[in-house]
Protein backbone atom coordinates (compact mmCIF):
# COMPACT_ATOMS: atom_id res chain seq x y z
CA UNK A 1 0.00 0.00 0.00
CA UNK A 2 3.37 2.36 0.45
CA UNK A 3 3.64 2.42 -3.02
CA UNK A 4 0.21 3.30 -4.08
CA UNK A 5 -0.05 6.19 -1.48
CA UNK A 6 3.21 7.52 -2.76
CA UNK A 7 1.88 7.91 -6.01
CA UNK A 8 -1.44 9.16 -4.98
CA UNK A 9 0.12 11.82 -2.80
CA UNK A 10 3.11 12.67 -5.83
CA UNK A 11 0.06 13.28 -8.08
CA UNK A 12 -1.91 15.51 -5.52
CA UNK A 13 1.37 17.61 -5.27
CA UNK A 14 1.95 17.86 -8.87
CA UNK A 15 4.70 16.03 -9.79
CA UNK A 16 5.82 13.44 -12.11
CA UNK A 17 7.64 10.58 -11.46
CA UNK A 18 10.73 12.03 -12.56
CA UNK A 19 10.39 14.67 -10.65
CA UNK A 20 10.01 12.94 -7.32
CA UNK A 21 12.77 10.83 -7.93
CA UNK A 22 15.45 13.80 -8.80
CA UNK A 23 14.17 16.11 -5.94
CA UNK A 24 14.42 13.08 -3.87
CA UNK A 25 17.83 11.51 -5.33
CA UNK A 26 16.43 8.03 -5.78
CA UNK A 27 16.64 6.37 -8.81
CA UNK A 28 13.61 6.96 -10.99
CA UNK A 29 13.44 3.25 -11.94
CA UNK A 30 13.60 2.52 -7.93
CA UNK A 31 10.55 4.71 -7.42
CA UNK A 32 8.74 3.35 -10.21
CA UNK A 33 8.80 -0.16 -8.88
CA UNK A 34 7.70 1.14 -5.45
CA UNK A 35 4.58 2.78 -6.67
CA UNK A 36 3.97 0.15 -8.41
CA UNK A 37 4.61 -2.20 -5.52
CA UNK A 38 7.06 -4.32 -7.05
CA UNK A 39 9.33 -3.42 -4.61
CA UNK A 40 7.11 -3.34 -1.59
CA UNK A 41 9.56 -2.84 1.57
CA UNK A 42 11.59 0.50 0.66
CA UNK A 43 14.10 1.46 3.51
CA UNK A 44 13.36 4.10 5.84
CA UNK A 45 15.66 6.23 4.30
CA UNK A 46 13.94 6.02 1.37
CA UNK A 47 10.92 7.01 2.52
CA UNK A 48 12.10 10.18 4.57
CA UNK A 49 13.54 11.58 1.28
CA UNK A 50 10.33 10.97 -0.17
CA UNK A 51 8.07 12.26 2.51
CA UNK A 52 10.43 15.66 2.49
CA UNK A 53 10.31 16.21 -0.80
CA UNK A 54 6.15 15.73 -1.10
CA UNK A 55 5.60 17.78 2.67
CA UNK A 56 3.80 15.38 4.10
CA UNK A 57 3.87 12.94 7.40
CA UNK A 58 4.95 9.55 7.31
CA UNK A 59 1.26 8.36 8.22
CA UNK A 60 0.34 9.84 4.74
CA UNK A 61 2.80 7.45 3.14
CA UNK A 62 2.64 4.55 5.43
CA UNK A 63 -1.10 4.05 6.18
CA UNK A 64 -2.80 6.58 3.46
CA UNK A 65 -3.71 8.93 5.82
CA UNK A 66 -4.28 12.20 5.23
CA UNK A 67 -2.81 14.88 7.70
CA UNK A 68 -4.59 18.28 7.59
CA UNK A 69 -2.82 21.46 8.40
CA UNK A 70 -5.01 22.09 11.26
CA UNK A 71 -3.91 18.42 12.83
CA UNK A 72 -0.42 18.66 11.62
CA UNK A 73 -0.02 22.04 13.60
CA UNK A 74 -1.26 20.58 16.46
CA UNK A 75 0.98 17.53 16.17
CA UNK A 76 4.00 19.61 16.28
CA UNK A 77 2.52 21.88 19.20
CA UNK A 78 2.43 18.18 21.14
CA UNK A 79 5.91 17.21 20.21
CA UNK A 80 7.16 20.56 21.12
CA UNK A 81 5.60 19.96 24.60
CA UNK A 82 6.82 16.77 24.74
CA UNK A 83 10.93 18.26 23.93
CA UNK A 84 9.62 20.69 27.23
CA UNK A 85 9.23 18.11 29.07
CA UNK A 86 5.70 18.57 30.04
CA UNK A 87 4.21 15.39 31.35
CA UNK A 88 0.75 13.63 30.03
CA UNK A 89 -1.14 15.37 33.15
CA UNK A 90 0.46 18.14 32.43
CA UNK A 91 -0.89 18.91 29.31
CA UNK A 92 -4.41 17.48 30.44
CA UNK A 93 -4.01 20.74 32.24
CA UNK A 94 -3.26 22.43 29.36
CA UNK A 95 -6.05 21.04 27.42
CA UNK A 96 -8.72 22.25 30.51
CA UNK A 97 -7.71 25.84 30.05
CA UNK A 98 -8.07 25.89 26.32
CA UNK A 99 -11.02 24.32 26.81
CA UNK A 100 -11.84 27.67 29.02
CA UNK A 101 -10.48 29.84 27.13
CA UNK A 102 -12.61 28.69 24.11
CA UNK A 103 -15.59 28.78 25.87
CA UNK A 104 -15.42 32.62 27.03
Amino acid sequence: MIGKNIAKLRKQKGLTLTELAERAGVAKSYLSNIEREVHQNPSIQVIEKIIFVLGVEIEEVIRGVYITEQNRQWQILIKEMRELGIEKDQMETVKQRIYEVKNK
